[in-house]
């Protein structure tokens, strides 16, 4: 073998080795990767049941229920779309009506089931995934301004 073609195994062997690491990183963070969707996104893709997201917009006014115990049911808008959440837990203090919220769970036969649920902190903070998607939607309007 030359030495030109033992570098040339040396270089495809690592190249290989690399290749086998980067897809066995890729193989790990599958599980964990959760990706973000609006009401509008969620209607338009098909999201399997079972596979976990995070779903943005604005809790639609008078849609909050109280199921019993620490269950309730609102429903999440992007002023286009609407998905229903069912939540078992305790809300965060400033979980409010017609203000911006992130929950996380999968979809199950229509309804979105929730196991977190954030809101915003402060009357001018929103998720930056709910105020681009907001903005997307051309529904966006700053704090001061009053949000739709």
């Amino acid at each position: 073998m030359s030495r030109k073609q033992k570098r040339g195994t040396v270089i495809g062997a690592g190249v290989a080795l690399l290749g086998v690491a980067v897809g066995l990183v890729l193989y790990a963070l599958s599980d964990t990767i959760v990706f973000f969707y609006t009401p509008s996104e969620v209607a338009e893709k098909e999201i399997a049941p079972g596979q976990r997201f995070r779903l943005g917009g604005l809790v639609e006014a008078g849609s909050l229920e109280r199921l019993g115990g620490e269950r309730v049911r609102f429903a999440v808008t992007d002023t286009d779309k609407t998905l229903t959440v069912v939540y078992s837990g305790i809300l965060p203090d400033l979980f409010r009506e017609g203000q911006g919220v992130v929950a996380e769970g999968a979809l199950d036969g229509g309804v979105f089931t929730a196991d977190t649920v954030l809101a915003k902190h402060d009357e001018n903070y929103m998720p930056r995934e709910v105020a681009d998607a907001l903005k997307e939607k051309g529904v966006w309007q700053h704090a001061g301004e009053g949000a739709q």
